[in-house]
């Protein structure tokens, strides 16, 4: 981790305490959509992985505007010939990319107890990784796959999520309410596009769930 990666993530933390506390902070979060044309969306760019020999409604809920994304641990993957953990996520479809500059917007919330899950991820990358970014949560943290801590203390509050993926530039951003907490670089690969929900990663926790909301796909004029 570089040393302004820590500090934009040790600012934020302190951010966090300023905000929960009803202090007054001079800090100005920005607006990542700025310069961006936000993209049509409608429920079949939503499409639903989840474990096969379960029903959607046993494992994803939309309800007033929110979607409710939970998995086991005992689950089977999405599909009877993957190798893969279970999961439960929105593929986002429609807009795979593999140049120019494309962003995400959502507002996430994970529920108290959910660990060792990547909520928010790039999928592409060149071999032998499959992702250019993951963000996953370890007993109440944000991480950057398994390290470093983007923000502790996620739990149980929505958050509202900005990557922007700079595909020419190889440069990945990452933004919590409108602050840059991480900057990491591209892993290549010639298709990519973007998900959300719950995926098992290591050490996972028996029952995982995130919700999200106003979802957004945008794209850098």
């Amino acid at each position: 981790m570089s040393m302004a990666s820590f500090m934009r993530s040790l600012l934020f933390f302190f951010i966090l305490i300023a905000q929960f506390s009803n202090l007054n902070s001079s800090w100005e979060p920005i607006d990542p959509t700025k310069g961006f044309l936000s993209l049509p969306l409608n429920r079949s760019n939503f499409v639903i992985q989840r474990p096969y020999n379960v029903p959607r409604d046993q494992r994803y809920s939309f309800i007033n505007g929110v979607h409710k994304l939970w998995v086991l641990s005992t689950d089977k993957p999405y599909s009877p010939k993957s190798k893969t953990n279970p999961r439960t996520e929105i593929h986002i479809d429609g807009y795979d990319y593999s140049s120019g500059v494309w962003q995400f917007e959502g507002h996430g919330y994970v529920p108290f107890g959910t660990s060792g899950v990547c909520i928010m991820q790039v999928f592409g990358s060149s071999p032998p990784q499959a992702t250019t970014l993951m963000l996953r949560v370890y007993n109440g943290s944000l991480t950057y796959y398994r390290a470093p801590v983007l923000v502790p203390h996620i739990y149980d509050r929505w958050f509202r999520l900005n990557v922007i993926y700079d595909v020419d530039a190889s440069k990945v951003q990452v933004f919590i309410n409108g602050i840059l907490i991480y900057e990491a670089p591209g892993h290549g690969g010639g298709s990519h596009y973007f998900k959300c929900g719950v995926y098992a990663q290591n050490e996972n926790s028996d029952r995982m769930e995130s919700r999200w909301k106003k979802i957004k796909i945008l794209k850098k004029i």
